[in-house]
């Protein structure tokens, strides 16, 4: 397999595997300016569709072979500009930046702001999956994340102090005709199996190599 997800050859059931083994198709997720009743109908049977497909899929594999779940992740990235990354995750290349008090030209999110955006997207996901296993309608979600981080860390000023974020907050918004009994039962769920609120709620080993390159 080529592209930023993994280097290895994809190998249905042969250890570490990455989620491209399982695609598809694609969605585009250009946004129409207005969408009738009947639209939203139709895009919500779709995606009842593809999640059960999904579940289907996942479960008979999972069931199969346990260690079919193991997936890596790869994204690479490049310095440009002043502290601008370029990143490639598979087929997909966006950028990050910081702004100008960062030294940064402003002209993307910034890491902490990308790692809070993960975070709702994965919520997003998460909430969609298990809403559909629960029997739960949500019709809309619409997530905020806030994170408070100290810079003095950053700095060099403190180092008593956390370089990451010292807290997040997290407010998600559900549409739909159900109890808010069952909204939280909802939210238990989500919150025990969604893999980015994992990353930031527990500590992940992490192993730096540095290689230095000719100049």
């Amino acid at each position: 397999m080529t592209g930023g997800r993994d280097e290895r050859s994809a190998r249905p059931y042969g250890g570490a595997v990455t989620l491209s083994d399982t695609t598809t198709d694609t969605f585009s997720l250009t946004t129409a300016t207005s969408v009738s009743a009947a639209d939203l109908a139709d895009s919500a049977a779709a995606r009842a569709d593809r999640l059960d497909a999904a579940g289907t899929a996942w479960g008979e594999r999972i069931d199969a072979r346990r260690d079919s779940a193991q997936l890596t992740y790869t994204v690479n990235g490049q310095g440009v500009g002043a502290v601008a990354s370029t990143l490639r995750a598979g087929r997909h290349e966006f950028a990050v930046d910081e702004p100008a008090a960062l030294a940064g030209d402003d002209l993307a999110a910034s890491p902490v702001e990308v790692a809070l955006g993960a975070l709702i997207s994965c919520q997003v996901v998460v909430y969609r999956l298990y809403a559909h296993a629960l029997g739960i309608q949500v019709d809309d979600i619409d997530v905020t994340a806030e994170g408070d981080l100290d810079a003095a860390r950053l700095f060099g000023k403190d180092e008593s102090v956390r370089a990451g974020f010292g807290d997040v907050r997290l407010r998600v918004r559900l549409t739909g005709p159900e109890s808010a009994e069952r909204y939280e039962e909802l939210r238990a769920a989500v919150d025990a199996h969604c893999p980015v609120l994992d990353l930031f709620q527990n500590p992940t080993p992490v192993t730096t190599r540095v290689e230095v390159a000719a100049g």
